[in-house]
């Protein structure tokens, strides 16, 4: 038996990834804030440092990438599942590439809290130099998507 959707939740279908990669850059943008919220309270003294502890920003930071992991990996595969659901077939090109490379570099930098916990430099640097370039092809890739939906609103 074949499961087959209606041609309109086909078409709505499209917007799921867009919509949820939206809310993931923003929510990237105020993981950011979080992140050098808590740098600037590893670096604080006496009553600054007591003062920004209480913004509890590593646990946000960390809650908040955990949320961003999940989000980026169902996003990813909800992408691609809805673009063959909808094509038969996948579109391999800058936009599939960039966003499967994100979703290994988040991984990756997410790998590396247990590091950073136990006061390791290199694993704080390299998560940081990650998340940058993450950042820097999520707003590529926003642009890049927008392209898409245009073309699949003309389509329409």
């Amino acid at each position: 038996m074949v499961f087959e959707l209606t041609p309109t939740i086909r078409f709505w279908l499209n917007f799921a990834h867009p919509v949820t990669m939206w809310v993931l850059l923003a929510l990237s943008l105020y993981a950011a804030y979080l992140g050098l919220q808590v740098q600037r309270t590893r670096n604080a003294q006496g009553e600054e440092k007591k003062e920004l502890i209480k913004g509890r920003y590593t646990v946000k930071h960390h809650q908040i990438g955990s949320i961003m992991l999940a989000l980026m990996v169902a996003g990813s595969i909800g992408g691609m599942a809805v673009t063959y659901i909808n094509n038969g077939k996948l579109f391999v090109g800058p936009h599939l590439l960039a966003g499967l490379g994100m979703t290994g570099l988040i991984a990756f930098s997410a790998s590396l809290s247990p590091f950073m916990q136990k006061g390791a430099n290199w694993a704080r640097i390299t998560h940081i130099l990650l998340n940058f370039a993450i950042l820097g092809l999520f707003i590529w890739q926003a642009l890049s998507g927008v392209e898409i939906i245009q073309r699949i609103l003309t389509k329409a």
